[in-house]
């Protein structure tokens, strides 16, 4: 008798662990359903909610450099990091500037490298109309930059540091443009 004592004392805890564990798996599910019932009701009935939620999902851009942010904040000063980093001291420097579509066209040298101006990340490769082979780096401050004429010496969603080689010039016509929020910005307050 004495040992079956000793058996309920030493399962009980476990029991109020188990119990505690099914208790919150269960009130989370029950929360998940709630709230994608409300979604589905949402959707079937008000043509306004449908919209609004296609317009944010679908058609906003996803702000990688908050995550980025959070990232960092969060979890970047738990693992050992290598702080070395590839030496590329080349300044934005062009012969001429003019107003190109929603940006500025830059007159540079041939092969010229290209530097990021800001950190961020690279949201686009590809070719754009009227800016040829593109590369989109989403800063930390939220503007996409959008670095046409250039052959791309980076991947999508690389993290690129300010200052860092992005890709080299495809003859002597670099073409910036701003964009914040889905609307072209003019280029003065971001070129100095």
């Amino acid at each position: 008798m004495v040992e079956s004592k000793f058996y309920k004392q030493k399962q009980t805890p476990q029991n109020n662990n188990l119990k505690k564990y099914i208790r919150n798996f269960i009130t989370k599910f029950l929360i998940t359903i709630i709230i994608m019932l409300l979604l589905l009701i949402g959707f079937k009935t008000n043509i306004d909610f449908k919209n609004s939620f296609n317009k944010y999902v679908y058609n906003t851009s996803l702000p990688f450099t908050d995550f980025k942010e959070l990232y960092d904040t969060y979890f970047k000063g738990t693992k050992n990091k290598d702080n070395t980093k590839e030496v590329f001291n080349e300044q934005l420097t062009y012969t001429d500037k003019s107003m190109y579509e929603d940006g500025v066209k830059l007159t540079v040298s041939k092969n010229y490298l290209v530097k990021a101006l800001d950190s961020g990340i690279v949201v686009f490769i590809g070719e754009k109309d009227k800016y040829g082979k593109t590369i989109i780096i989403q800063q930390m401050n939220g503007v996409d930059v959008f670095y046409g004429n250039v052959n791309s010496s980076v991947n999508m969603y690389d993290y690129i540091e300010k200052g860092s080689l992005i890709g080299e010039v495809i003859d002597t016509k670099l073409y910036l443009a701003f964009q914040k929020e889905g609307n072209f910005v003019d280029y003065k307050e971001y070129l100095k």
